[in-house]
């Protein structure tokens, strides 16, 4: 039985005795039987408008620490936010390494085959069509995502991440300078 027909049934139980024992209750009693669906609707719209409102705002803050920074990345906010959500990621991780590893696209790599890598990803060896294309790969593949990469695992946090991508064998306190620059991000909210 589809739920318009077993509401239909369950408000007949409802409406059939108020009906007769009240022509005037019963129309509030409709009145208030449309106003508690419309509830119901207009509830759940607003936990999706304060989702979006709380993905504006980190694009928002996003945007806004690389517009201080004067960095060519200002403007990706929302994808670097999409994409978190999407790998389960920090939201702040991904842009917070773009502005350690190329000044937020300032200094991105030179390499002609190394087009729009604004992360310095496989030491500038490795382009993409697109920013866009750069922070979708470079999100799925530290979220442990990309099944073609086993260095980084689903569930990471985001220090855990960091070490594996720069360890501090390499560059001692980078996952320090990085958690740094995201502690700055969160700020401008």
């Amino acid at each position: 039985m589809s739920k318009n027909k077993i509401m239909g049934f369950v408000h007949s139980f409802v409406m059939i005795p108020m009906l007769m024992s009240s022509p005037i209750a019963s129309l509030g009693s409709i009145n208030l039987a449309v106003l508690d669906t419309n509830k119901i609707t207009v509830e759940n719209s607003v936990i999706t408008t304060q989702e979006e409102v709380e993905r504006k705002e980190k694009a928002e803050a996003i945007d806004n620490y690389f517009k201080e920074k004067n960095a060519p990345l200002e403007g990706y906010g929302m994808k670097f936010v999409l994409e978190a959500e999407k790998n389960n990621l920090d939201w702040r991780l991904m842009p917070a390494i773009a502005m350690r590893e190329t000044t937020g696209g300032k200094q991105m790599c030179k390499n002609p085959k190394a087009s729009n890598n604004a992360f310095g990803w496989g030491s500038c060896k490795m382009g993409f069509t697109s920013i866009d294309g750069s922070i979708e790969h470079i999100a799925k593949t530290i979220s442990g995502n990309n099944p073609n990469v086993k260095a980084y695992k689903v569930g990471m946090t985001s220090e855990q991440i960091l070490k594996k991508y720069n360890p501090d064998s390499i560059i001692p306190g980078y996952s320090l300078q990085v958690i740094k620059i995201m502690n700055s991000i969160k700020e401008t909210i």
